[in-house]
């Protein structure tokens, strides 16, 4: 080959190369954060983020704080001093990183909160996250429609638990169930025995499932020697296993003593089953694969330098700024449609459930 045509066919190869869509230009890498592993949806949470934005080209930085406030703060600070393009964060407690998201602003890197709100920052530009006071609701008509209060059955014992305190969810959680079961309270329907109601009384420090269960053993012996409860508000599924083990230490699920009605949410897979064994009446399903979807879409327009779609500009006010969110449907899930909802859908496989 003489010269001329080694040159033309080494630059052909180059421009073979420089189009590869394999070879495309590299677009960075994204920092997500997320809160544990102790609960499963945050598992797939961060998987499923990783997997869509390693499909369109990112490189991914995951990393999980085990619930632990400063090492979340420290892995933070890390991605912010390596360059990461955007944070991703599902905090633990958002107050917490004020600072750092300072920092990632005086360096450019945009801030999406994810599923959980962070507060008393200016420094986060977007939200993704479910209909945070849908899910509520939802969770409070589970409880409705169950026992018949609409058709005026009653009255009923009830127990009220909610998320952690410091996760501006749990609030939204609580006020969107209680809008449903504050009016059957106030007309005796429903009989509070314990007394026990409002986020600083029912809260669980970090989603404990351990704490749960020990204030329900609690609530059970306090209460309960005579009396029968017949429904309990559970913010998530975690939780609601953990109120489950009380139950059944004491013979709840057995002979003359029905499981009470049980709400949840996340559709983890050992609430599914408890669903599909009668012991937990509902969940709520939040397919967390069209929420890495809606935030990667986000991440994609910022690296475009577009705008990301939002769809709500009004509700999430962290104290400093409202922060443009888009919000996605929640689904409750019940023994009649989770066939449907998480079994169809793929989201689990069918021996999973065995």
């Amino acid at each position: 080959m003489n010269r001329r045509a080694l040159f033309w066919s080494a630059a052909a190869l180059g421009f073979a190369f420089a189009v590869s869509p394999g070879l495309a230009q590299d677009k960075g890498t994204v920092g997500i954060l997320m809160p544990t592993k102790s609960s499963q949806r945050w598992i797939q949470d961060g998987d499923n983020i990783v997997k869509s934005l390693q499909e369109r080209g990112y490189r991914t930085d995951l990393q999980y704080a085990e619930d632990d406030i400063p090492t979340q703060l420290s892995q933070a600070e890390n991605m912010v001093s390596s360059g990461v393009k955007v944070l991703v964060v599902a905090s633990i407690d958002g107050t917490t990183l004020s600072d750092v998201l300072r920092q990632a602003r005086e360096k450019n890197i945009k801030v999406i909160a994810y599923d959980r709100l962070i507060r008393n920052s200016g420094d986060v530009d977007y939200y993704t996250t479910f209909d945070n006071e849908q899910v509520g609701v939802l969770q409070g008509t589970s409880i409705e429609t169950k026992l018949g209060l609409k058709e005026g059955k009653g009255p009923f014992n009830i127990e009220l638990f909610g998320g952690s305190p410091d996760d501006n969810n749990a609030t939204f959680f609580y006020n969107g169930a209680m809008s449903v079961l504050q009016p059957y309270i106030d007309s005796g329907k429903l009989v509070l025995v314990s007394g026990e109601k409002g986020m600083e009384r029912i809260g669980t420090l970090r989603w404990d499932p351990a704490v749960a269960q020990a204030r329900m053993d609690n609530l059970l012996s306090a209460y309960y020697g005579d009396k029968h409860l017949d429904a309990i508000l559970s913010p998530n599924d975690s939780l609601a296993i953990g109120i489950i083990s009380a139950l059944t230490a004491v013979g709840y699920g057995s002979g003359d003593k029905p499981m009470p009605v049980i709400s949840g949410q996340d559709a983890d897979l050992p609430s599914v089953k408890a669903i599909l064994a009668d012991q937990q009446y509902s969940t709520v399903f939040k397919d967390t694969r069209e929420l890495a979807k809606v935030t990667v879409d986000m991440i994609d327009a910022i690296g475009q330098g577009k705008e990301p779609e939002v769809n709500d500009t009004t509700t999430y006010e962290n104290g400093v700024k409202v922060v443009p969110a888009h919000l996605l449907s929640p689904v409750l899930v019940t023994k009649d449609n989770l066939q449907q909802v998480v079994i169809d859908s793929g989201y689990y496989s069918p021996s999973q459930l065995n």
